[in-house]
């Protein structure tokens, strides 16, 4: 392939593929010069065209529904189970094998194997909490749609919501482990006011119901645990403190009696161990036993506990749980089918601003880092162009040339937002990268011209002749870098299996970029430069033209 050429065999008169593809080049190169002098020949026209194209790429990035990661198929799936307050461990296990039963007898060409676990879930600890981690075949196993997990979990909600005795769960873990432990949203709704946990609990009931009959909210749930019934000791302090006890003796004894109290060590057989003082297990079994406690007083006397204190039932919540210091409780949630994480977030907020006044949300999580991301970007978009109109500027030594350089980058950015809505992408992280990638790639190849037309100018040329003699010299040099980088990004693209959710948002907004941004790019440059140069009044009135191609009649080097 590098053997020297003799020059009558070079280029176009060259036999077999490359004679064929040069002359066929050429054939292809002289229509986009003629293309070329007619879009310098009516700027105005092509103005108005461009105008409307800008147009079209902002409609098309606002319309693009906004979230901050693609969901990711980790071949593993979650499964919470919430049985009623008070079930025992027999009855929340006949839930477990419910849902085990679905998994892998109704999933069994699709999963794995299942890990249940019962006395803990991600909202909490206690016999009517489970939770299951369902392990999905590998996914050159499952590459049709419907054996993705997100479709394996929309199966299995509309399964396990047949199992009566318990609320029963299936989401799949977050794009990022460590931002929590479900898809979708995460936020927390907080009592700011303090007006109670009674009033707390109605809220999130109002919350969940209004988010219930939204069309774009999907497997709202809460994420702890329901109150449950509670045996409240009630001391009368001016009882106690009239029979001569304190606080922190009565303290004391319910603790040891109760739950236990360390006393000292002892040493068995080479051993050391503990000595712990708790009542016998026929004392401590029901609510009654209380009355058979006495506390010692300041006098030495034993004083019972019905002479200072009261008990009776209630309900309350089995664990504090707090949000920036303020009672809240945890809420998570989903988009339905076709829903972005950011339409279902605005939705949220759309019912919590209909709750009673004293109530508000937080984010946390995914959530919060996507409301983040979502306030910087306008900054990100800002100093990105700022720093390459910057750097073009310092590289030039000029102000025109870099304007005419980034006046393409609106093209670039009209092709990634083009193949994002077409295949149903989102205005993620992933896109950001992907649309700065692409203004990066377009300024190149405007680069590639103006460099030239620059230079060609300079030397002394006309400044429409010296624009075509670069547009005929780079035309090969901006195909083949954009083809070469299109090419690399293609795998991206068409990506499947893991990690294919963030590949295909970079791949695919990165190919429809360099595609449309350099077809269009190939003939706005040009004019951008011209009309650039014209307007800044610098450009000598020279009137040397280039020697004419022989045979395509294009400008061509002296």
């Amino acid at each position: 392939m590098l053997k020297p050429i003799s020059k009558g065999n070079h280029g176009s008169q060259a036999k077999g593929f490359f004679g064929w593809f040069n002359r066929t080049f050429d054939r292809g190169s002289s229509q986009y010069q003629r293309g070329v002098g007619g879009v310098l020949g009516r700027p105005k026209r092509f103005l108005a065209i461009f105008t409307a194209l800008v147009l079209v790429m902002v409609y098309l990035f606002i319309r693009l529904p906004s979230s901050f990661l693609p969901q990711e198929d980790q071949g593993v799936v979650f499964s919470q189970v919430l049985a009623p307050v008070g079930a025992s461990q027999q009855r929340t296990m006949a839930s477990i094998d419910k849902l085990e039963k679905h998994f892998l007898e109704d999933e069994k060409d699709l999963v794995e194997s299942v890990f249940s676990i019962q006395g803990f879930s991600f909202g909490g600890s206690g016999q009517n909490n489970g939770l299951a981690f369902i392990k999905l075949k590998d996914w050159s196993e499952r590459k049709a749609p419907e054996q993705r997990s997100d479709a394996v979990v929309t199966r299995a909600m509309g399964a396990l919501a047949k199992i009566k005795d318990a609320m029963v769960y299936a989401f799949s873990p977050p794009a990022m482990p460590e931002l929590g432990t479900a898809a979708g949203f995460t936020l927390f709704l907080q009592d700011n006011a303090g007006l109670g946990h009674d009033a707390l609990v109605a809220a999130r009931d109002q919350l969940l119901s209004a988010a219930s009959q939204d069309s774009q909210l999907t497997n709202v749930r809460p994420n702890g645990q329901e109150d449950s019934p509670q045996l409240r000791l009630v001391v009368d302090k001016e009882k106690a403190s009239a029979l001569g006890l304190s606080i922190a003796s009565i303290n004391e004894t319910l603790s040891a009696a109760w739950g236990g109290q360390y006393i000292d060590d002892f040493v068995d057989r080479g051993r050391v161990k503990r000595v712990m003082l708790q009542a016998d297990a026929p004392f401590r079994m029901v609510p009654e036993d209380f009355n058979k406690w006495s506390v010692r007083n300041n006098a030495g006397e034993m004083v019972p506990f019905t002479a200072f204190a009261t008990s009776h039932w209630a309900y309350g919540s089995p664990r504090l749980e707090r949000y920036n210091g303020v009672p809240a409780v945890q809420i998570q949630g989903e988009p339905s089918a076709g829903t972005s994480s950011g339409q279902s977030m605005a939705a949220i907020e759309q019912i919590a601003s209909e709750l009673p006044t004293g109530f508000g949300i937080e984010w946390t999580g995914l959530s919060f880092q996507e409301r983040q991301a979502g306030a910087q970007t306008p900054l990100l978009y800002t100093l990105s162009l700022l720093i390459v109109f910057l750097c073009l500027a310092a590289l030039y030594e000029s102000w025109t040339i870099p304007t005419a350089v980034l006046l393409v980058a609106p093209l670039g950015i009209l092709g990634t937002t083009f193949a994002a809505s077409l295949v149903g992408l989102e205005r993620d992280v992933y896109f950001q990268v992907a649309m700065l990638t692409t203004v990066g790639l377009t300024s190149k190849n405007a680069i590639l011209i103006v460099e030239f037309a620059k230079a060609n100018v300079e030397s002394g040329m006309d400044l429409v002749a010296g624009t075509m003699q670069a547009v005929r010299d780079r035309l090969r040099p901006i195909i083949m870098t954009s083809l070469a980088f299109g090419l690399g990004v293609l795998p991206l693209a068409i990506s499947n299996g893991a990690g294919s959710g963030a590949q295909r948002a970079i791949g695919t907004g990165v190919l429809g970029g360099i595609l449309i941004g350099t077809v269009l790019g190939l003939f706005f440059t040009p004019l951008f430069f011209v009309l650039v140069e014209r307007l800044s009044g610098k450009r000598k009135p020279e009137t040397k033209q280039a020697p004419t191609h022989p045979e395509t009649g294009a400008s061509k080097h002296a």
